[in-house]
Parts: structure tokens; C-alpha cells; sequence
């Protein structure tokens, strides 16, 4: 008998133990809700007024609420307007961005996960030094770096030039970080080992072998020189002459600056909106399209004891 109640008094407890805990903790976890809440809309709050405007007119875009829709919907009207002015020149910009970044992106995933993978599982002279260069480089603001580079490669004459806007972005300090850390537990030693006693060469052995279990970490970095890229807007006003070569960010403020010049602003100002718009579209399908890479593959390399 005095066991049983001494069982159902410590039920009791745990139960009002648990109700308490679970009251102390749900303040912090309404704090939390809140904030995730406010930083949703921090992010989606500009996404939706550029939608919600680029279906408006020039008129609307000024007379109506600017998170609500006007009374005529022009989404049609706008993108007729935004590709065929001056002969489809906004679709030449958005090919030329495409362009420069995916070949940016790719040149710079491969070589961060090339240099990260050497940092990773080498030793050599320096390599302490040289990592902690690529670290530091990571401090310096690339636009700080646009005039020097515009120097260098206006000695070589490349600039107006495709080369002019690659180039530099394939040097990623933060992609070579992200991927030396990611090497060191993605790539197991044992299994180059096993590959080194098979007879394979360093070369095969990160072509068949690493770059596979690095797949993630190089989607992650492509990822990230892609966006850096496609928003790069500094580097190529400075390289670029011709409105042929500009990309789309270039481009959209090459709109913008007629726009505000008092000439055609009734269109050219939706113009701008409308390209605002569809220049974010291609990010948006590129990571949907890449984050299943994320989702499978992250404990990539890892051996069961």
C-alpha cells in the first residue's frame, strides 16, 4: 500500500513537474515564433511588393495601396513592354548574366573544392600560411578590389569583355573555407587509403572518388558564386562599355537612369519594375532546383564503426 503511494506521488510530481516546465518554456518559445514571423517578413514583404507591382500600371503604380493590387491588372502589358524594347534588349541582358554566372559559378565551385579538398586531406610547405591568406581575404569588400582590377585588366585590355566579369569571380575565399571544412569529414582517410593501395593515382582519387562526397558542399558554393555573381553590379559597370555586354543589373539601372530623366518615364519606370521581377526568377528555380543536393548526400563520406 505504501508503495503504491509513493508511486502515484511521484507520477503526480513528474506530471506537475512537466506542466510547469512546459509553462516556463513557452514564453521563449512564443518569443521565437515571433521573431521567425518578423524575419519572414522582413525577407517576403519586399518580394511581394515587387510582384503585387509589376502587375500595375504606370498610373497604379502610384494611386493604389502598394501591397495590394490596382484595379487593372498589366502584368501582360508591362513584360510586352520590358522584352521588346529597343529590339529585346532586356533578353540579351538576362542571357549575358546567365552567362557570366554560370561559367563564374562553376570555375569558382570547382577550384574552392578543389583547394578546399587540398587543405584538407595534404600537407605541404605554407599551407597554414595560405590558408589563413584565403581566410583574411574574406574581410576585404570586393569593392575595394573593383578599381585594382579594373586597372590590371584595362593594362591587359580585356576589359569590355566577357573575361572581365568571369575572372574575377572565380577567386571565393568564403567557397575555399566552406569546403576545406567540409572536406575534412566528408572524404574519409581510410577510404584513400583503400583507393592509394588500389593503385589509383591523387588525381583519379578526387575525380571518381572525393569530388562525388563533395557534390553538397560544391552545390553550396555554386550556389552562393551564383547569387554573388548574378547581383554583382559594381565590377561590370566599371569593365563594360557596350549595352550589348551589360548584364541584367547593369542593365536595370542603364532603365532606371532613363526612367528618372524624364524621357518615356511613363513606361520605362514600369519597365523597371516588371525586370526587377523577372530577374530574380532564374535564383528562385535555381534553388529549387539544387536543394535536393542539400537534402541527400550531407553525411556523404561518413563510416560506420
Amino acid at each position: 500500500m505504501t508503495a503504491q503511494l509513493l508511486e502515484s506521488r511521484s507520477v503526480a510530481e513528474s506530471t506537475g513537474g512537466g506542466a510547469a516546465g512546459r509553462s516556463r518554456h513557452r514564453p521563449r518559445k512564443g518569443l521565437l515564433t515571433a521573431l521567425l514571423w518578423f524575419c519572414t517578413a522582413y525577407f517576403l514583404l519586399p518580394i511581394v511588393w515587387l510582384a503585387i507591382s509589376a502587375t500595375k500600371s504606370n498610373a497604379g503604380l502610384f494611386d493604389s495601396f502598394g501591397l495590394w493590387f490596382d484595379d487593372e491588372i498589366s502584368l501582360w502589358e508591362n513584360l510586352q513592354t520590358l522584352f521588346t524594347f529597343d529590339d529585346g534588349l532586356f533578353g540579351r541582358w538576362m542571357l549575358n548574366s546567365a552567362y557570366y554566372c554560370v561559367v563564374a559559378a562553376a570555375g569558382a565551385a570547382l577550384l574552392c573544392t578543389m583547394a578546399g579538398y587540398a587543405f584538407a586531406k595534404y600537407r605541404f610547405p605554407g599551407d597554414r600560411i595560405l590558408f589563413s591568406v584565403a581566410l583574411g581575404a574574406i574581410m576585404i569588400p570586393t569593392s575595394a578590389l573593383a578599381l585594382p582590377q579594373y586597372l590590371l585588366f584595362s593594362n591587359y585590355q580585356l576589359t569590355n569583355s566577357a573575361l572581365a566579369v568571369i575572372l574575377p569571380a572565380l577567386a571565393s575565399p568564403i567557397g575555399v573555407f566552406i569546403m576545406r571544412v567540409y572536406a575534412a569529414d566528408a572524404v574519409p582517410e581510410s577510404l584513400l587509403e583503400a583507393a592509394r593501395m588500389d593503385g589509383a593515382g591523387e588525381f583519379r582519387i578526387f575525380a571518381t572518388i572525393a569530388l562525388r562526397l563533395l557534390t553538397p558542399g560544391t552545390v553550396t558554393v555554386f550556389l552562393f558564386a551564383l547569387v554573388s555573381s548574378w547581383n554583382n553590379y559594381l565590377l561590370p559597370l566599371l569593365m563594360i562599355r557596350s549595352r550589348e555586354l551589360y548584364p541584367v543589373t547593369v542593365g536595370l539601372a542603364h532603365l532606371s537612369g532613363q526612367s528618372n530623366s524624364g524621357t518615356g518615364a511613363e513606361v520605362q519606370f514600369s519597365t523597371v519594375i516588371t525586370g526587377s521581377l523577372v530577374s530574380i526568377v532564374p535564383l528562385v528555380l535555381a534553388f529549387l532546383y539544387l536543394q535536393r543536393y542539400w537534402q541527400h548526400g550531407l553525411t556523404a563520406g561518413s563510416v560506420k564503426a
